[in-house]
């Protein structure tokens, strides 16, 4: 049975990544694929170097190893030659010496004979190793390309996409300014606010021109100048001597502007003459 300590700590730190990813930054996690690209065709390129670099020690060991062949051969012959010479000349002590001395040679060079047939076994494995190191550096460094190439692309995209949401929240802000801040009031709290306060200034003045003390004070008012003119035109037939004559028409227009004031309504809808 699993652990269930061990098995809810996996939970958290796996919906922790989860958190990271959805987070973080395209361009922060562009440069980490960058830098992981970048160090694993290095890592390829340094094995295959050092595939290489033990293909040529094998091969400066080779060759070492055939010099010392060729010499040893030379050494050897040399040393049989001058024995059958020794031998000829009938002095054996010294034929026996040289002989001694080639079947020196001959071991040494049997040693190193051995040598170079197993540095000759590992020289050719360590050649094809490196041909296979070189080709795998080669596909690496094409790869290395073709993912750089692809995170150009993909760090274009990821600055195109900043762009645009830096674009789509400005025109938020403009349609619906201090929407993300609640300090700010919105552009219809602005706009509702407004058009109520000028609702309630028109409803105002619509109330303020027509309440019955001012229609009243108007008709008053029209009545007063009715007065006034009948007064004016009575002084005038006074002073032209053309009074009885304009006293009738005085008292008709006083007779009409009474009848105007007394139709004129009160206040409960009413005219003068219906309270009378």
């Amino acid at each position: 049975m699993a652990n269930p300590l061990s098995k809810g700590w996996k939970y958290l730190m796996a919906s922790f990544d989860n958190k990271i990813d959805e987070n973080a930054d395209p361009k922060v996690q562009i440069q980490q694929a960058t830098e992981a690209a970048q160090q694993q065709h290095q890592q390829i390129m340094q094995h295959a170097s050092q595939i290489i670099g033990q293909q040529k020690q094998l091969e400066m060991k080779l060759n070492r190893l055939v010099s010392d062949r060729d010499k040893l051969q030379d050494q050897a012959r040399q040393a049989i030659q001058l024995a059958d010479k020794s031998a000829a000349a009938g002095d054996a002590t010294k034929a026996q010496e040289f002989n001694n001395t080639a079947e020196v040679f001959a071991s040494q060079l049997v040693a190193v004979e051995q040598q170079l047939e197993q540095t000759t076994a590992l020289h050719q494995q360590a050649e094809a190793a490196a041909k296979d190191a070189v080709a795998k550096s080669k596909e690496s460094e094409m790869r290395l390309k073709d993912q750089m190439s692809q995170i150009d692309a993909l760090r274009a995209q990821a600055d195109q996409a900043q762009m645009q949401e830096t674009v789509t929240k400005s025109m938020d802000s403009l349609n619906q300014f201090g929407g993300n801040d609640g300090s700010v009031p919105t552009l219809d709290a602005v706009r509702e606010k407004i058009e109520r306060r000028y609702a309630d200034a028109l409803g105002a003045q619509e109330l303020t021109q027509n309440t019955v003390s001012d229609r009243m004070a108007e008709i008053q008012q029209s009545g007063t100048d009715q007065r006034a003119a009948v007064r004016l035109e009575q002084l005038r037939a006074e002073a032209l001597g053309t009074a009885p004559a304009a006293t009738g028409q005085l008292e008709s227009g006083v007779t009409d502007a009474k009848e105007l004031v007394d139709e004129t309504p009160d206040a409960s809808g009413t005219n003068g003459s219906a309270m009378k």
